[in-house]
C-alpha cells in the first residue's frame, strides 16, 4: 500500500499535478449547519479555508446548489467568482421552492492560484409561506377548568399505503408543545415554539420525521402547555397575555418513493383529552399525576373512550408565522448531587454544586398516590437553611404523584427553574445520588470562546460569566431565571451583548430577538423595557435600555460582520434616535423616566461631597449621542451617505448641548461619579483637550474608594475599557483583581457560580440584600468579560474587517497575572492569543485563521527586542502605540518573544 502511494505521488509530480493547497470545511447556511427551515429568499452561505500553511487567502470561489445530493448545480452554479468572500455569500440561483431541500458544495482558489477539492456536501431546507399552510388551528374540544389548567393531549391516526421517501413535520402552537409520532418524541428541542411577540411573530419548527413513520397506520400525539403564551408573566399575577386558549398548528408533508405526496394536517378530525400534567407554569413549576397517564395514547390502534372529544377548529391568520432562525432550547450538561444533607430546620436538601437553569430528573419507587414535592433555590441562608424568599411569588415547584407498580421516572415538560439546591419532600425512601440528575436547558448556541489565566479566581469569574449566559439565554435574553420575572430586559442584554458574542455564537439568537425588538417598538420610536413586551406601551424609552435597538445590531456587526442584520434593524435604529431627537429641546434630552445607572453602589452619604449618584439626564444625553454615533456607523456600512451627513451634524449639536449643560468651564462634570466620567469618555462627549484630565479624575475616584468600583448596569461595562484607553490599565487591573466588596471577585470569594444581580447580594455577614430584588444569576455585571477578552488577552477585530476578517491582537500585561490565553471560533476559523511571562521573557503565541489578516501588537519598547519564531521582526505599518511593536501577519501560527514588561500595580 505504501509503495502504491509513493508511486502515485511520483507520478503526480512528474505529470505536474499537485495536491490542493487548501481544504474547505464548516459549511453554514444562514449561520447554521444544515438548517431545516429557512425563510430567506436568498440565503447566505459561509465556509472556512483550512491550511497548515501561512498567509493563505482565498482569491476565488465556486458554489453549486442542487436539488439532489452530489448534484451538478441545477439551482445555482456560480462558476468561478473572483472574490475573497467566504462569509455570508448570498445565493444567486433560481427561485427556491417552499419546503424543498437543497444541497450545496463549494470549492475555492487560494492565493497561489490552486483550487481546493470540492467540499463535503451540506444542505438546507426551505420553510413555507403563509399560503402553503393547509393545516387548521385546533384547540381542546372540552371545557377547561380555570383552576387546574391541565395540559391537553391531541391525537390523530392516519394511514400511509406506500413506501415513504421523506417526511417533514411543520409544527407550532399557542403555548408550548411536545410532539410524538408512533410514541417517539419528535426532535430534541424543548419549550418550543419558543418565545416571541406572538401576535406579530410566531415561529414554527421543521422536523425530519422520515424515520418515525412506517408504511401502514401511524399516530401523532401532541401535548400542549401554557408557557409564555397564556401562563403567568411578570409580577402581579398577570396571565393570558397573548391569548386565553391553547392551540396547535401541525402539517406533515410526506413524499413517497414513487414521487407522489400526501399531507396530514391538524383539523377537526383530531381528538383531544386531558392528560397527566395537571398544571404547568413557567414561574410556578409543574404538577404531574402519573395515575392519570393514558397508556398508548400516542400509538396507532389506541381505542379512544368518552373522555376523548373532537378538537375545536379555530381561525387565526397565518401571516405572522415564521420559520425558526435561531437555535432551539436543548438539554446540555447534567449534574449529579455533590451533597445530600439535612438543614438545621430538618429539610432534606440536595446540592448540585452549580447554580444552573433547567430541571431535575427523578427516579422513584413507591405506592400509588405517593406525592413527591421538589422546590428549587439558588442559595442557603446564613444558618444553612433552604432559602426561597428571593423567588418572590414564583413557587418553582415540581410535584409528582406516583402511580405505583415499579420504578418511575419524572421530569418537567413546560417549565424551567433557576437553582443549585432542591428541597425534597414526600420521597418514598432514602435520597440517593443516583436517583437525581439536574439537567441544564438553554438555547443551543455553539460555544466559541475560551479564556483562562494564571489566577484561579479570575478563571472562576469567567466560569460564572459563561454560566450566567447559559442560564439566561433561553430563546430570549432574560434578566434572571428563577423568580417571577424572567423577562427580556433590554438594558441587561445590550450591556452584555459583546461579551456574549465571545462566549457563544449569538448571531442568530440576537437576530431573532432584535426582530421582536423592532416589532414591539412603538410607532413613535420608543423601545419597551422588556421584549417581548408584556409590561404595556408605557413601559419604555429609558436611556441605556431602549438603546438596545442600536447597540446590539452594531455589536453583532463587529462580532460577525453581519451586514444583513444591520440592514434589517436600520429602520429601528433610526426610529429610536428620532424619538430622542423629538423629545429633546435645544438638542438636550432631559425629559422622561430613566432607570439611570441601575443598582450602582453607593458607599458614602451624599453629605461627604462625593455622591455616587449619577444625574439620569446626563446619562440620557450620553446614550443619545452614542446611539446617534452607532446610527452613523451603520449608515456608513450600508452606504447611506445622506444619513451620515444628517446625523453627523446632529451629533455635533448633541455633544455641544452636553458640554453646556453638564460640564463646568474647567472641565469638571456636574456629577462627579465614576459612571459620569466613564460614559463621557467612552462616548467621546468631551473635546480632546478635556479628556486627559477627565480620565485622571476617573482614576483618582477609583483610588479614593480604595480601588473599588461604584458603577451600576450602565457604567460597569465600559469602566475598565476607559481606564485602559487613557493609560490607566494598572487601575483597571486593580479593579479586576479586587477581592473585597464591591468587586467582581467578591461574589467569587463568597462561593458564587454565576454572576449576581447586586454587588452585595450576600453581604459580608452572610445575610441577604432585600429579597424583593436579589437574583443570584443575573449576567449584566459579567460584561467585564469583554475587557478581559479584548484587552487583557487582546483578541479583537477591526471595524474595517468586522467579524474578525481583520484581526487585532494587543494584549495588556498586568494584575500580577503570569499567563493568559483566549481563543475564539470565528466564521473564518479559530483565532487565539496567549501570553506568558517566564524567566524574564514574554512569550506571545498567536493563531490567525486562513483568509484573514492581523496586526499583532507585541508588548515591547523597541522592535529590536522582539523575535518571531526565533527571527527578528519587521515592524508593520500599523498605527504606533506606546509600549508596543506592531507586526502585520497573515494566517498561521506565530510565536513571539520579548523582554517581559515591567508590571505596575496599584496598592489595594
Amino acid at each position: 500500500m505504501k509503495k502504491t502511494l509513493l508511486w502515485m505521488a511520483l507520478f503526480q509530480c512528474c505529470m505536474g499535478i499537485s495536491f490542493a493547497q487548501v481544504q474547505v470545511s464548516s459549511l453554514l447556511c444562514e449561520n447554521r449547519e444544515n438548517p431545516a427551515g429557512v425563510d430567506a429568499a436568498a440565503p447566505r452561505l459561509s465556509w472556512q479555508l483550512v491550511s497548515d500553511k501561512r498567509d493563505v487567502t482565498q482569491t476565488a470561489y465556486e458554489v453549486k446548489v442542487s436539488t439532489a445530493p452530489n448534484g451538478k448545480g441545477d439551482s445555482w452554479s456560480s462558476g468561478k467568482v473572483n472574490s475573497d468572500s467566504s462569509v455570508h455569500v448570498t445565493y444567486k440561483g433560481s427561485a427556491l421552492q417552499p419546503g424543498k431541500k437543497y444541497y450545496w458544495q463549494v470549492r475555492v482558489w487560494d492565493n497561489s492560484g490552486k483550487p481546493s477539492s470540492w467540499s463535503t456536501g451540506a444542505w438546507w431546507q426551505m420553510g413555507v409561506q403563509a399560503a402553503d399552510w393547509k393545516a387548521q388551528w385546533i384547540q381542546p374540544g372540552y371545557t377547561e377548568d380555570e383552576t387546574w389548567r391541565t395540559s391537553p393531549l391531541l391525537r390523530k391516526e392516519f394511514t400511509t399505503s406506500k413506501k415513504i421517501k421523506h417526511a417533514t413535520a411543520f409544527i407550532t402552537a399557542h403555548g408550548l408543545y411536545e410532539a410524538q409520532i408512533n410514541g417517539k418524541r419528535v426532535g430534541d428541542a424543548y419549550l418550543t415554539p419558543g418565545w416571541t411577540s406572538y401576535n406579530k411573530r410566531l415561529e414554527y419548527q421543521l422536523y425530519d420525521v422520515t424515520d418515525l413513520l412506517k408504511q401502514g397506520t401511524n399516530a401523532i400525539g401532541v401535548t400542549l402547555g401554557n408557557g409564555w403564551y397564556r401562563g403567568y408573566l411578570a409580577w402581579g399575577g398577570t396571565k393570558n397575555v397573548f391569548g386565553k386558549d391553547l392551540g396547535l398548528l401541525l402539517q406533515l408533508q410526506i413524499t413517497y418513493t414513487d414521487g407522489s405526496t400526501e399531507t396530514v394536517i391538524s383539523d377537526g378530525s383530531w381528538k383531544t383529552a386531558k392528560g397527566p400534567i395537571l398544571d404547568a407554569e413557567i414561574y410556578h413549576g409543574e404538577w404531574y399525576d402519573a395515575r392519570r397517564e393514558i397508556t398508548g395514547w400516542a400509538l396507532p390502534g389506541f381505542k379512544e373512550n368518552a373522555d376523548w372529544t373532537s378538537a375545536a377548529v379555530a381561525s387565526f391568520p397565518n401571516n405572522n408565522l415564521l420559520a425558526t432562525v435561531n437555535e432551539p432550547i436543548r438539554k446540555h450538561e447534567a449534574f449529579k448531587p455533590v451533597k445530600i444533607f439535612t438543614t438545621p430546620k430538618g429539610e432534606k436538601v440536595i446540592d448540585f454544586g452549580q447554580n444552573l437553569v433547567g430541571w431535575v430528573m427523578v427516579k422513584a419507587k413507591g405506592n400509588a398516590g405517593d406525592k413527591i414535592v421538589i422546590q428549587h433555590a439558588e442559595v442557603l441562608d446564613k444558618a444553612g437553611n433552604f432559602y426561597t424568599e428571593n423567588l418572590r411569588a414564583a413557587r418553582s415547584t415540581a410535584t409528582y404523584v406516583l402511580k405505583g407498580g415499579g420504578e418511575e421516572q419524572f421530569e418537567p415538560h413546560f417549565t424551567f427553574h433557576g437553582f443549585r439546591y432542591i428541597k425534597v419532600e414526600g420521597y418514598p425512601g432514602e435520597l440517593k445520588p443516583e436517583d437525581f440528575t439536574a439537567v441544564t436547558l438553554y438555547s443551543d448556541m455553539p460555544p466559541t470562546g475560551t479564556f483562562s489565566t494564571s489566577n484561579a479566581l479570575i478563571n472562576q469569574l469567567q466560569h460564572n460569566i459563561q454560566w450566567g449566559q447559559k442560564g439566561n439565554f433561553l430563546d430570549v435574553p432574560t434578566d434572571c431565571p428563577q423568580r417571577d420575572e424572567r423577562l427580556g430586559w433590554t438594558g441587561d442584554a445590550q450591556v452584555f451583548s459583546r461579551t456574549a458574542s465571545f462566549n457563544m455564537n449569538v448571531n442568530n439568537f440576537f437576530a431573532k430577538w432584535m426582530k421582536d425588538v423592532a416589532a414591539d417598538q412603538l410607532p413613535n420610536g420608543s423601545v419597551p423595557f422588556v421584549v417581548p413586551n408584556v409590561l404595556g406601551p408605557d413601559a419604555g424609552a429609558s436611556a441605556g435600555w431602549a438603546d438596545v435597538s442600536t447597540v446590539i445590531p452594531w455589536n453583532m456587526y463587529l462580532a460577525y460582520g453581519d451586514v444583513t442584520l444591520l440592514s434589517q434593524q436600520y429602520a429601528s435604529m433610526k426610529a429610536w434616535v428620532e424619538y430622542m431627537h423629538g423629545k429633546s429641546k435645544n438638542d438636550l434630552w432631559n425629559t422622561g423616566f430613566h432607570f439611570g445607572d441601575w443598582l450602582f453602589y453607593r458607599p458614602f452619604d451624599d453629605n461627604d461631597g462625593r455622591s455616587a449618584v449619577t444625574d439620569k439626564y446626563l446619562i440620557a444625553q450620553c446614550f443619545y449621542a452614542h446611539s446617534t454615533q452607532l446610527l452613523i456607523n451603520a449608515a456608513k456600512v450600508l452606504g447611506n451617505d445622506a444619513d451620515v451627513q444628517q446625523y453627523t451634524a446632529l451629533l455635533q449639536k448633541i455633544k455641544a448641548a452636553f458640554l453646556k449643560e453638564y460640564v463646568t468651564p474647567s472641565g469638571r462634570l456636574v456629577s462627579s461619579t465614576q459612571t459620569a466620567y466613564v460614559l463621557a469618555l467612552n462616548f467621546d462627549m468631551l473635546p480632546e483637550n478635556l479628556r486627559a484630565q477627565a480620565a485622571e479624575k476617573l482614576a483618582a475616584n477609583v483610588k479614593d474608594y480604595g480601588n473599588h468600583l461604584t458603577t451600576g448596569f450602565l457604567g460597569t461595562p465600559y469602566l475598565c475599557h476607559v481606564l485602559s484607553r487613557f493609560g490607566y490599565t494598572d487601575v483597571a487591573f486593580s479593579l479586576l483583581m479586587q477581592e473585597s466588596f464591591p468587586s467582581w471577585l467578591y461574589p467569587v470569594k463568597m462561593g458564587a457560580t454565576t454572576i449576581w444581580e447586586r454587588w452585595n447580594g450576600i453581604r459580608t455577614d452572610s445575610t441577604f440584600e432585600p429579597a424583593s430584588m436579589n437574583s443570584f444569576n443575573h449576567y449584566a455585571y459579567g460584561a467585564i468579560g469583554d475587557w478581559m477578552y479584548r484587552v487583557v488577552a487582546g483578541l479583537d477585530t477591526y471595524e474595517d474587517g468586522a467579524g474578525y476578517h481583520h484581526i487585532k491582537v494587543m494584549p495588556h500585561i498586568g494584575g500580577g497575572l503570569t499567563q493568559v490565553a483566549a481563543s475564539l471560533k470565528t466564521y473564518y476559523g479559530t483565532a487565539s492569543s496567549a501570553w506568558k511571562l517566564e524567566n524574564g521573557t514574554l512569550q506571545l503565541d498567536v493563531t490567525i485563521p486562513a483568509n484573514t489578516t492581523a496586526t499583532v501588537y507585541v508588548p515591547a519598547t523597541a522592535a529590536s527586542a522582539v523575535m518571531a519564531d526565533g527571527k527578528a521582526v519587521t515592524p508593520g505599518s500599523a498605527e504606533a502605540v506606546s509600549g508596543y511593536v506592531p507586526v502585520t501577519v497573515g494566517s498561521g501560527v506565530y510565536h513571539f518573544t520579548a523582554p517581559a514588561p515591567q508590571q505596575t500595580t496599584v496598592k489595594q
